[in-house]
């Protein structure tokens, strides 16, 4: 099983499917993984197979690492279009999440003020106020849902919090008023006997229904693309995906697709 372990705190930068060329920020340690979604689809693999002994980089340890990457990228004339808070684990899991946030907007607008700062998180924390007034203030706020079925969360994306409740998650999002981008991985297959796909009309329907309630600034959809740590897993199909983006589109939301 191939997966994909990345340092801490800066990684990168690589080029995202959907942002760009991204420098990652990643608040959890460098050495395994933390998550409070333990998705079977996730590159970074499972949570039990890489227990950390690290520590999670401080506040002062984040800002002094991304300060001194940005400065050299700057003096050496090398693009970027956004910093990603991403990595092995859930970001806004980290106690100073909020204060991070503050120190990534301040460096880089230091640096590189045209540059986007994206968070990419499971939407596990956005009920508490700090992070989601943090969330609030970056410019990209991408949080992943999906699908609004709990049966299939719970055996896909296998939330670690036994209170993780999707129609709470739903009306969170809600609470974003716009200021945020809905994420969505679509896959087909079957995982220890169960099917796991979430392309039928019976998932999709739904999980459009909240999208539109919603109504976030953008739409998200990908499929599989890299190794996964659970086998019998399948991409959606490049057409489904497209035909998708059409049906969001038509309801006068943008939206990209990747695969």
């Amino acid at each position: 099983m191939s997966t994909i372990i990345y340092p801490s705190p800066i990684f990168g930068p690589v080029h995202s499917r959907r942002l760009g060329v991204s420098l990652g920020v990643n608040l959890m340690p460098g050495d395994g993984k933390v998550c409070s979604f333990d998705c079977i689809y996730c590159e970074c693999g499972f949570n039990s197979d890489f227990r950390p002994k690290q520590k999670r980089p401080t506040r002062e340890e984040v800002k002094e690492a991304l300060t001194q990457v940005l400065k050299q990228r700057h003096e050496n004339g090398e693009p970027l279009d956004v910093i990603t808070f991403a990595g092995n684990g859930e970001p806004t899991g980290h106690p100073d999440f909020a204060g991070i946030i503050d120190d990534t907007i301040k460096v880089r607008n230091q640096y590189f003020p045209e540059a986007k700062v994206s968070v990419l998180s499971n939407a596990t924390y956005i009920q508490k106020e700090d992070i989601h007034e943090a969330l609030m203030r970056v410019d990209n706020n991408i949080q992943k849902l999906d699908t609004i079925d709990p049966l299939y969360i719970n055996k896909v994306d296998r939330p670690q919090q036994t209170t993780y409740d999707v129609r709470k998650v739903v009306e969170y999002l809600k609470a974003f008023r716009g200021h945020v981008i809905i994420q969505t991985m679509f896959m087909r297959g079957d995982y220890k006997g169960e099917t796991v796909d979430n392309t039928s009309e019976a998932y999709v329907a739904p999980w459009l229904k909240a999208v539109m309630e919603i109504q976030p600034q953008q739409v998200m959809i990908y499929t599989i693309d890299r190794e996964t740590p659970a086998h019998g897993l399948l991409k959606a199909t490049p057409e489904w995906l497209d035909a998708l983006k059409e049906r969001i589109e038509s309801i006068g939301i943008k939206c990209s697709a990747s695969y």
